[in-house]
C-alpha cells in the first residue's frame, strides 16, 4: 500500500472516529436533560424496556441465524484456504450493524420523554433540538460504525490475497441483519399501530394513544423498533454494499480501463488501489460534511422545523459535491469521478424532494378528498398517488446512472454507477439523523397524550410529529432510491467478479443474452421473490394486529373501570404478541434473501442467476417504492383530516373513518413490506457477489 493510500484511509478511519466521539457526546447531552413528571417517566420506561426487550429476544434469534452462516462460509471457502477469515468478517459486519441499532435506540428512548418534556416548558425549539440530538446519535453511529469496519479491513487486508472475500463476507453480515431487523421491526410496529389504531379509534373511539388504550405503550415500542433500530440497519447496510460495490469493480476492472481515470503519474498498481479506496475514502468527506451540517442545523431550531429539516437533507449534498470538485485533482484523479458522485448525490436529494411532494402536499391532499365517498375512492386515490411517485423516482435513478455511466471513461462505466451510489449516501449520517428524528417526536406525542399534559404541549409535539412524519417518508424514499442504484453497482460487481475468476481459469468470459434459457428463467424468479417477501410480511402484519385487537377488546369487556379510566390497562400483553409475531415471522422473508441466490447460482449456474438479480432489481424497486409512498400519502391525508384540512369534515366524521381505513392498509405498505423488499434485492445481490468465486465455472 503506498503512502498516499494509507493516508487517504486513515483520513476516513479518523473521520469515523471523530463521528463516534460527537455521537458519544449527544447521547450524554441527551441524557443530561430534565426528564419531566413521574407519570412521564414511567411511561418512558416502559416503552424503553419493551423496545431493549425486543431487541434482546431478535438477538438471540440473530445469533442462531450468525452461526448458521458462520458455518456455511467456513465449509464453502475452505477451499480458498478463507473460511475462517470469511466467516470472522460476517461477524463483524453483522456485530457492528447490532451496535448502532443499540446504542441508536437507546439515545432515542431517552430523547422521546425529554423532547415532551421540553415542549412542556413551552420551548419549541429546545424540542426540536432535544429529538435532534437523539436522532443524531443514530445516524452518527450508523455512518461511523459503517466506514470504521470497511476502512479498518481494508487498512488491514489491501494487499491481501483475497481482499474481495473479506470485503463481500462483511457485507453479506449487514445486509442480512439489517434485512431481519428492518422486516422483524416492521412487523412489531405496524401490528401495534394498525391494532391500536383500529380497537382504539374504531372500535372504542378514542386515540391511539389515550392512556385506556392497552396497545398504546407497544405502539410506541415499535416506532422505536421499526423506524430507528430498523431503519439504521438499513441504512447502514445500503452504505456497506455501495462502497463495497464500487470496491469490488475496481479490485476485478481491467487496469488499461482504470489509468483512465487518472491524470497520469500512477503506476498500474497505485491506480488499482487508488481506484479501490476512493469510495472509502469519499464516505469518510460525507461524514465530516454530515456532521458540520448537523451543527448548523441545532444552530436554526428558532426557525420553522420543517425548514430545518429539509435543509438539512439537501445542503449536505452540494457540500459534499463542491469538496469532491476540489479534492479529487489534488489526488490526481479525473473529475469525470465528481460527476458521478454528484449525480448520485443530487439525485439523492431529489428523490427526497419527489417522496416529499407525493406525500405531504397536494397528492395527500387529493386522497383525503377521495375520502369523502368512502374508504374505497380514497385507497384508489392512494394507490394511483404511489404509482405516479413510482415513475418519477425510479426515472430520476434511472437518470443518475445514465448520467454516471456518460462521464466516465470507457470501460470505468459501471464504476461510474457505483460511485453515484456511494454519492447518494455520502450523507448517510445526516439523513439517518433526520430519520429517526420522526420516531423520537412520535413518541413524544404518545407519552404527551398518555401523561394528560394538555393541549398546548400536544400542539408543539404535534407540529414536531407532523414534519416528522414526513421526513419518515423521505428517509424511505431515500433509501428505497439508493437500494436501487446500489444494487445496479452490485449486480455488475457480481458480472465483473464472475467473469475475471471465468478469465483466470482459462474459459470464455459469461456474456448475458435475454434470449438464452437461463436468463429468462432467471428473471422470472428474480420478479417473484419480491411478491413473496411482500405478501409473507403483508400477512404477517394482518394475522399480529387481529391478535393484538381481540386482545384489546378482551381487556375493555372484561377489565372493570379500563372504559371510564378508572383502571390500568395490560400493556405488556400487547408488546408479547408483537414480539412474538414479528419473531417468528421474519424467518421467512430472511431466509428467502439467503438461499435463493445460493440454490439458483450452485444448481441453475451463474447465467441464471444474474437473470434473477436484474428481476428482482427491476419489480424489487417499483414495488417498494410504490408501496412506500402509497403508504406515505395515506398516513398523511388521515392527518391533514384531523387537523381540519377538509371543511366540514372534521376528526371523527365518516370521511375520517374512510381515511383512518386507508392508514390502516398503508401502515405495512410503508414500514415493514416496502423496506423489506427492498432490502430483499440488496441482500441477493451481496450474496450474489459473495458466492461469485464459487459458482462462476458452472
Amino acid at each position: 500500500m503506498s503512502e498516499l493510500i494509507g493516508q487517504l484511509t486513515m483520513v476516513s478511519l479518523a473521520a469515523s472516529v471523530v463521528g463516534l466521539i460527537v455521537a458519544v457526546f449527544f447521547y450524554f447531552r441527551v441524557k443530561g436533560l430534565p426528564e419531566g413528571t413521574d407519570t412521564m417517566n414511567m411511561i418512558a420506561s416502559f416503552i424503553r424496556e419493551g423496545a431493549m426487550t425486543f431487541l434482546m429476544r431478535e438477538y438471540k434469534v440473530l445469533a442462531v441465524y450468525a452461526v448458521a452462516v458462520f458455518a456455511f462460509l467456513f465449509f464453502a471457502f475452505q477451499g480458498e484456504g478463507t473460511g475462517l477469515l470469511a466467516g470472522g468478517c460476517f461477524l463483524f459486519g453483522a456485530f457492528l450493524s447490532l451496535f448502532s441499532g443499540f446504542i441508536g435506540m437507546k439515545a432515542a428512548t431517552f430523547a422521546n420523554v425529554r423532547t415532551c418534556q421540553a415542549a412542556r416548558e413551552g420551548s419549541k425549539p429546545n424540542a426540536l433540538l432535544t429529538a435532534l440530538d437523539g436522532g443524531a446519535v443514530m445516524g452518527l453511529f450508523v455512518a461511523a460504525t459503517a466506514i470504521l469496519g470497511l476502512g479498518g479491513l481494508y487498512y488491514v487486508f489491501a494487499t491481501h490475497p483475497h481482499l474481495a472475500t473479506v470485503l463481500h463476507s462483511f457485507a453479506v453480515g449487514a445486509s442480512s441483519i439489517a434485512l431481519f431487523s428492518r422486516i422483524g421491526g416492521g412487523i412489531y410496529t405496524k401490528a401495534a399501530d394498525v391494532g391500536s389504531d383500529i380497537a382504539g379509534k374504531v372500535v372504542e373511539g378514542i386515540p391511539e394513544d389515550d392512556p385506556r388504550n392497552p396497545g398504546g405503550i407497544a405502539d410506541n415500542v415499535g416506532d422505536n423498533v421499526g423506524d430507528v433500530a430498523g431503519m439504521g440497519a438499513d441504512i447502514y447496510e445500503s452504505l456497506v454494499a455501495a462502497i463495497v460495490a464500487t470496491m469490488a469493480i475496481a479490485l476485478t476492472a481491467k487496469i488499461e480501463f482504470i489509468l483512465g481515470l487518472f491524470t497520469g503519474g500512477q503506476t498500474a498498481e497505485e491506480a488499482r488501489f487508488l481506484a479501490v479506496t476512493l469510495p472509502v475514502f469519499l464516505a469518510g468527506v460525507g461524514l465530516i460534511v454530515s456532521i458540520v451540517c448537523i451543527f448548523i442545523a441545532r444552530t436554526l431550531r428558532q426557525n420553522a422545523p420543517a425548514m430545518v429539516l429539509r435543509a438539512a437533507l439537501i445542503v449536505p449534498s452540494i457540500i459534499i459535491c463542491v469538496v469532491a470538485y476540489i479534492i479529487m485533482p489534488m489526488l490526481g484523479v479525473s473529475q469525470a469521478v465528481t460527476y458521478s458522485l454528484a449525480a448520485g448525490a443530487i439525485g439523492g436529494a431529489l428523490i427526497g424532494l419527489v417522496t416529499e411532494f407525493y406525500t405531504a402536499w397536494s397528492p395527500v391532499e387529493r386522497v383525503a378528498d377521495a375520502s369523502k365517498t368512502g374508504a374505497g375512492t380514497g385507497i384508489i386515490s392512494g394507490l394511483a398517488v404511489g404509482m405516479e411517485s413510482t415513475v418519477v423516482s425510479l426515472f430520476i435513478v434511472a437518470a443518475v446512472g445514465y448520467t454516471a455511466n456518460a462521464v466516465m471513461p470507457e470501460g470505468m462505466e459501471l464504476f461510474g454507477i457505483a460511485m453515484g451510489a456511494v454519492g447518494m449516501l455520502a450523507g448517510t449520517a445526516i439523513v439517518m439523523t433526520v430519520d429517526a428524528y420522526g420516531p423520537i417526536s412520535d413518541n413524544a406525542g404518545g407519552i404527551s397524550e398518555m401523561s394528560g399534559l394538555g393541549p398546548d404541549v400536544r400542539a408543539i409535539t404535534d407540529e414536531l410529529d407532523s414534519v416528522g412524519n414526513t421526513t419518515a417518508a423521505i428517509g424511505k424514499g431515500f433509501a428505497i432510491g439508493s437500494a436501487t442504484l446500489t444494487v445496479l453497482a452490485l449486480f455488475s460487481a457480481f458480472i465483473l467478479e464472475v467473469n475475471h475468476v471465468r478469465v483466470t481459469s482459462g474459459m470464455e468470459e459469461l456474456v448475458l443474452k435475454l434470449d438464452e434459457a437461463p436468463i429468462l428463467i432467471g428473471l422470472l424468479l428474480g420478479a417473484c421473490l419480491p411478491y413473496a417477501v411482500g405478501a409473507s410480511t403483508m400477512i404477517a402484519v394482518g394475522k399480529a394486529a387481529q391478535s393484538i385487537i381481540e386482545e384489546i377488546k378482551r381487556q375493555f369487556d372484561e377489565i372493570p373501570g379500563l372504559r371510564e379510566g378508572k383502571a390500568d390497562p395490560d400493556g405488556t400483553a400487547i408488546v408479547d404478541i408483537a414480539t412474538k409475531a414479528a419473531l417468528s415471522q421474519m424467518v421467512l422473508p430472511g431466509s428467502v434473501a439467503i438461499l435463493a441466490p445460493v440454490g439458483i447460482g450452485f444448481l441453475l449456474g451463474p447465467a441464471a442467476l444474474a437473470g434473477m438479480l436484474a428481476g428482482a432489481v427491476a419489480v424489487g424497486a417499483s414495488l417498494s417504492l410504490f408501496m412506500a409512498n402509497a403508504g406515505g400519502a395515506w398516513d398523511n391525508a388521515k392527518k391533514f383530516i384531523e387537523a381540519g384540512g377538509l371543511e366540514g369534515h372534521p376528526k371523527g366524521s365518516e370521511t375520517h373513518k374512510a381515511a383512518v381505513v386507508g392508514d390502516t392498509v398503508g401502515d405495512p405498505f410503508k414500514d415493514t413490506s416496502g423496506p423489506g423488499v427492498a432490502i430483499l434485492i440488496k441482500v441477493m445481490s451481496v450474496v450474489s457477489l459473495l458466492i461469485a468465486p464459487l459458482i462462476a465455472t458452472f
